[in-house]
């Protein structure tokens, strides 16, 4: 009996050592406010887990319809515009494209789809995205453009201005 508690007592334990040393869960924030003369802002929450980070996003004020989405290669917002962000993050030197098919920008992103009231909500899982090593797009900015993303113009989508800009921070 006592052999049989010792044996309990150790395998608890020692499932307690595995669950202790599984990595934690990486994750990052960025919340954004509008560049001059533009009112959308909102949050934008990263979360890596099994080589895909994901992306979900609640953002507001926008006017209503489709908005590019980039991850922008400088984690700066101070200028009015947002240009302080630089282009888009682009790392491995790819072809800017659709996150979701072919040669992409590491920091293409989905389209955003503003509702009639100028919300958008994103929830979305991209393999392409990373919270640490070489591509991690910690300390870098997100940029939503004023309209939609054409995936083909280079080298940013033809997306127009920067409607509000918010620095990615680690959680």
């Amino acid at each position: 009996m006592r052999a049989t508690l010792l044996a309990v007592c150790a395998v608890a334990t020692l499932a307690g050592c595995t669950m202790a040393s599984s990595p934690a869960r990486l994750a990052a924030q960025a919340t954004l406010a509008p560049t001059q003369g533009n009112a959308a802002n909102g949050t934008v929450v990263f979360s890596e887990h099994d080589g895909k980070v994901l992306v979900e996003g609640d953002i507001k004020d926008l006017t209503p319809g489709l908005h590019g989405f980039h991850i922008h290669e400088k984690g700066d917002c101070s200028a009015a515009d947002g240009t302080s962000a630089g282009g888009h993050f682009n790392p491995t030197g790819a072809q800017h494209g659709s996150p979701t098919s072919g040669a992409h920008h590491v920091g293409d992103m989905p389209m955003l789809i503003a509702d009639a009231n100028g919300r958008a909500k994103l929830h979305v899982e991209l393999e392409s995205l990373a919270l640490q090593g070489d591509t991690s797009i910690i300390g870098k900015a997100v940029i939503i453009h004023a309209n939609a993303d054409d995936f083909q113009t280079q080298p940013t989508g033809n997306s127009g201005g920067r409607v509000a800009c918010g620095v990615i921070v680690a959680k």
